[in-house]
């Protein structure tokens, strides 16, 4: 019989209120029909991700499989909770704000972290010269990269308290929270283009290594899919997330809606 864990309840916080991404800005993010600026995509996974943290401990960290989709905003000081249904060993995750669901997901433990291979991701530099996005930014198989980013110390402990992340296991091991990687998928998109509003919708993380606090970490990343729809334009990637230049932490897939069609359209 499924089993229903407790409910993990969260005060959200924006933390991406002044970032270039001006979907996070309340006045901006208003044009586009919300009811605010939007709490980043990657800190509702990051609150997803407590729950299979507290079931599997360690272990979850260093090869669980997670993923999420982004249905409805999570808005900055509202209360967001997180559900969760255990069965045969899948965690079902659900987010509620509002009585609204605004994201689903799943996430599991397989046995051990599938083996993957530095050399069938390639690594190159992110553009030095960042220009206005276009459809060709984002040419299907094109690699990018992105500029290395670390958070150690303060920065780490700050990490916690946004992302509102209490579980002792980050500070009593020094490990860094998965949510990091994620973002660091953001910066795939960010570090090589400009980009106007834009919106993360949904991941797939197979964790293959425990981050430590203050890694450096970057992205060998591969743009799979570049298409319309309902006039938004999306963007797929699958990316290898890299500590220190040789340490695979992760295998994704993001995607994005990287003009909406409110931007697409202007």
């Amino acid at each position: 019989m499924p089993n229903r864990l407790e409910t993990y309840r969260v005060e959200a916080y924006n933390t991406a209120k002044q970032s270039e991404n001006k979907m996070h800005d309340d006045k901006v993010a208003r044009r586009f029909g919300f009811s605010g600026g939007l709490v980043p995509g990657v800190d509702v996974f990051a609150y997803m991700m407590h729950v299979p943290i507290a079931r599997w401990g360690r272990d979850f960290l260093s090869c669980g499989l997670v993923e999420a989709r982004f249905i409805k905003p999570v808005y900055d000081g509202e209360t967001a909770d997180v559900d969760a249904t255990e069965h045969n060993g899948l965690l079902t995750i659900e987010v509620f704000s509002r009585t609204e669901l605004c994201a689903t997901g799943t996430a599991s433990l397989p046995a051990a972290a599938p083996a993957v291979s530095l050399s069938d991701y390639v690594a190159v530099p992110a553009v030095t010269e960042r220009k206005p996005v276009s459809p060709a930014t984002f040419e299907t198989g094109k690699w990018l990269g992105t500029t290395p980013r670390r958070w150690a110390g303060q920065d780490a402990t700050d990490y916690l308290t946004d992302v509102r992340e209490n579980d002792p296991i980050f500070a009593r091991e020094g490990l860094g929270h998965p949510g990091l990687i994620q973002r660091v998928m953001n910066r795939v998109l960010v570090d090589n283009t400009i980009l106007g509003p834009w919106i993360h919708v949904g991941s797939r993380m197979q964790l293959l290594s425990a981050a430590r606090a203050g890694d450096e970490i970057t992205a060998l990343a591969k743009v799979t899919a570049n298409y319309e729809k309902k006039g938004h334009r999306f963007v797929e990637l699958d990316a290898l997330v890299v500590a220190n230049g040789t340490t695979p932490l992760a295998h994704c897939q993001h995607t994005a809606i990287y003009q909406p069609r409110e931007q697409a359209a202007a």
